[in-house]
């Protein structure tokens, strides 16, 4: 009999493997042989087994079943109620599969990591580590404060971007309305005074708009078509993967996007960390956080010296992992023995030092942006009616 299982390994992490056994057990035998840490089993084509592939909003779930808990419910009672109470089938079929789950003997941390589709590794850590202290709900309400954080400065960025979008989008209308269907109509009342009685900027802003009348299909078919392939090419993983190495490199906002990662990064580990999940764990389950190149190999050399007898701090420094004040703190921290709590100011420190930034830039660009746009429409507008002002002074 085939069973499928999802194992992890100190040095290889999570993975999938396959084992011929008679029973489940023997195949979680045969797993442990070898080093492996059994995550979830399941036989392959075991209708009842088959995860559902919809993915749990887990901020929403750790919230109700936290304040089930906090109630005095116990956990089974307090998924039943959930699964009663699902506002969608995938949701109502992932919670049923967790009750089947532990009412055949697995544990909760087990029952949700044989469904990854719908509980991330983080979440499932986070429950695994809280089963040894029996702090189902103080584990919880750690995981869902990490989550509000982690989205704290993600909506301050979204927040700033929003503004200069929209001025953006309705600027570039305005442009396109005047370029596509005033200036051409100028051009036609503009064409009886000749050429010479029509300023050098002014004519050239006419040609344009008796091209667009001329050729006003072929110039919207090629416009169309150009900004599909920016798309498409925008798209493509090489292309995705340039554009990030460039933003890398320049000076001020590559340091910015570096100090970002590096924020989700510590407070995942630190989160990780005060929830009982050994450290070097930690760093392998949050290496995906970290994608630069540079972090990632950082990352993975710390990982090496932590586990070959290292400090935290002396790697996190020698391999680019924190930032100057980052790696002060880390260090007190370290001596103290609070990593996970120093981890989690550090984080902080990082946090107030993005939003400072978004908050300086915001106030830079946005009037730019403004004064640049009006720029450019006001000086359509006066273009188009220059010729207007000639006439009337070659009148006077």
């Amino acid at each position: 009999m085939q069973f499928e299982l999802k194992v992890y390994h100190p040095r290889e992490g999570v993975r999938h493997l396959q084992y011929a056994a008679p029973d489940e057990a023997e195949a979680r035998r045969q797993a442990g042989e070898q080093g492996y840490a059994v995550l979830s089993l399941r036989r392959p084509g075991l209708s009842l087994r088959r995860p559902p592939r919809g993915r749990l909003r887990i901020q929403l779930f750790g919230q109700e079943l936290l304040a089930l808990l906090d109630a005095g419910m116990g956990l089974i009672e307090a998924l039943s109620v959930l699964a009663r109470r699902a506002r969608d089938a995938d949701s109502r079929q992932s919670l049923q599969r967790i009750l089947l789950l532990l009412g055949e003997g697995q544990t909760f941390s087990a029952a949700l990591a044989s469904m990854p589709h719908a509980f991330s590794t983080l979440f499932v850590a986070t429950v695994r580590a809280s089963e040894q202290t029996g702090e189902l709900p103080e584990a919880l309400r750690r995981y869902l404060a990490y989550y509000r954080q982690l989205n704290a400065v993600r909506d301050k960025i979204v927040s700033a971007s929003i503004y200069p979008a929209l001025l953006l989008a309705v600027g570039g209308l305005v442009i396109v309305f005047l370029l596509s269907y005033v200036v051409p109509r100028f051009g036609r009342v503009y064409a009886d005074l000749g050429e010479d009685k029509v300023p050098a900027l002014s004519r050239l802003l006419m040609r344009w708009g008796q091209l667009v009348t001329e050729h006003g299909s072929a110039l919207l078919a090629g416009a169309v078509a150009t900004l599909a392939l920016l798309v498409y090419v925008c798209t493509r993983p090489a292309v995705t993967a340039a554009a990030q190495r460039t933003l890398w490199r320049l000076p001020r906002l590559g340091e910015q996007i570096r100090t970002y990662q590096l924020a989700r990064f510590t407070r995942t580990v630190a989160m990780l960390v005060k929830g009982g999940v050994p450290l070097v764990t930690a760093l392998d389950m949050t290496g995906e956080l970290l994608q630069q190149p540079a972090l990632r190999a950082g990352l993975d050399a710390a990982r090496q010296a932590i586990r070959e007898g290292g400090g935290l701090s002396d790697a996190f420094g020698r391999h680019g992992l924190a930032t100057e004040v980052g790696l002060r703190l880390l260090i007190v921290g370290e001596r103290g023995g609070d990593l996970g709590g120093t981890m989690e100011r550090i984080a902080a420190f990082y946090d107030e030092e993005i939003a400072r930034e978004v908050d300086w830039f915001s106030r830079l660009f946005e009037p730019a942006l403004m004064t640049f746009i009006g720029l450019l429409i006001g000086g359509i507008v006066i273009l188009m009616y220059l010729p207007i002002f000639e006439l009337a002074n070659s009148i006077q």
